[in-house]
């Protein structure tokens, strides 16, 4: 009919979606493909929620979140990373992937590029691909010692209609950690060429080599073209709740008000009740589930490591492991046959981008026991896999 802008219908499903939606129709398959945890919302986040509808929060709130929230929030930030974020910066979204369509739509033009670093999350370039932008991809390196970051290829990547820098630290699929020096040199040339960075830190607290992930709001001015997004979903189990944060340079709140009053209006308020108290009384849970995902990392690293066609990738950050199986290119093909052959739900390096080629990403945040026979699929399926 002609109604649809031109590109739209063109944006491709994610792979991930197409091994999930196999899933459904397998019964038995432990599903590793999603980055969520197999362990519900804890009792005391969802009793805040329950009581804040009990207690009749239940009308609109305020665009960028209740101000206990942003309290919150801002609180968070002090005793994370001793940083003093005030709540004038700061906006609850309706999960992180509302905070990124928040951003696209306050800097992008139709002709703006964006350079992604990755691999990353499909849905960060798809989001910035409907709002009119072209995406440069910058594939990290990868070797024995992990991924790394080539900085000049990143700068050289740009020009003048490049309006945004996008990394995910610790990322997503890769669990690679930007460090200080690196975050530095990249800020240095954000400003001089005008060009905002767009740090997505969903998963600053699932880091095993230290207590938190460095952050770009540890270097950045308040005036600086830096935005960061948080999310309540990974390190408090609260996927499903679809709540978010972003922190924007200071003079930005009437930008982002407007943005949210015409997407949301805003999140639910008595959700914001359990978002409270996972900041305020979440760091035990949250210390537990990260010992958790260390263990579920230690099973699958040790599995993988012993499987004579796989050669896996190490990490520090996020709940993910990347690896590759010899003889196996079309990754895609090769996790819809291990749901239905095998049972066990992966995702295919081909969604995250150039540098994923020819990999796969499981999630190992899940119990000892699923993993331990995830492993055992797996490995008795790559012992006989072929490529048709």
């Amino acid at each position: 009919m002609g109604l649809i802008r031109p590109g739209i219908d063109q944006l491709a499903d994610s792979p991930i979606i197409e091994v999930w939606r196999m899933g459904f129709k397998v019964d038995g398959v432990i599903g590793m493909w999603a980055g969520e945890p197999d362990v519900p919302t804890p009792a005391f986040i969802c009793d805040a929620a329950a009581k804040g509808m009990a207690d009749g929060h239940t009308f609109y709130s305020h665009n960028r979140g209740i101000d206990p929230l942003r309290h919150a929030l801002s609180d968070y930030h002090k005793r994370i990373y001793g940083l003093d974020i005030p709540e004038s910066r700061l906006a609850l979204t309706s999960s992180g992937m509302n905070a990124v369509m928040l951003v696209s739509q306050a800097l992008i033009e139709q002709g703006d590029n964006i350079v992604a670093i990755t691999p990353s999350w499909p849905n960060i370039c798809r989001a910035m691909q409907m709002n009119g932008s072209s995406i440069r991809e910058v594939q990290m390196g990868r070797g024995d010692a992990g991924w790394s970051l080539d900085l000049d290829a990143v700068f050289a990547a740009c020009d003048a209609r490049t309006k945004l820098i996008y990394l995910a630290s610790p990322g997503n699929p890769t669990g690679f950690m930007l460090e200080r020096a690196e975050g530095e040199r990249l800020l240095a040339f954000a400003r001089e060429r005008n060009i905002a960075i767009l740090s997505d830190e969903v998963y600053h607290r699932i880091v095993y080599d230290r207590k938190v992930a460095f952050s770009m709001l540890e270097i950045a001015r308040p005036d600086d073209p830096v935005f960061v997004i948080g999310s309540f979903s990974k390190a408090w189990a609260m996927t499903g709740w679809r709540l978010g944060w972003l922190v924007f340079p200071e003079g930005l709140a009437p930008t982002f008000e407007k943005l949210i009053q015409f997407n949301t209006s805003g999140a639910q308020a008595f959700l914001q009740y359990g978002a409270i108290a996972a900041l305020n009384e979440g760091d035990a849970f949250t210390d537990s589930f990260v010992a958790r995902c260390a263990a579920g990392r230690e099973i699958v690293n040790e599995r993988l490591g012993r499987m004579a066609r796989i050669r896996n990738i190490p990490n520090n950050g996020s709940f993910y492991a990347m690896f590759s199986i010899d003889g196996v290119k079309d990754t895609l093909t090769f996790c819809k046959r291990a749901v239905v052959e095998a049972r066990i739900g992966m995702a295919p390096g081909e969604a995250f981008g150039l540098g994923a080629e020819g990999l796969v990403r499981l999630c190992y945040a899940k119990s000892a026991e699923n993993l331990t026979e995830a492993m055992d699929r797996l490995e008795r399926f790559v012992g006989h896999y072929e490529e048709a």
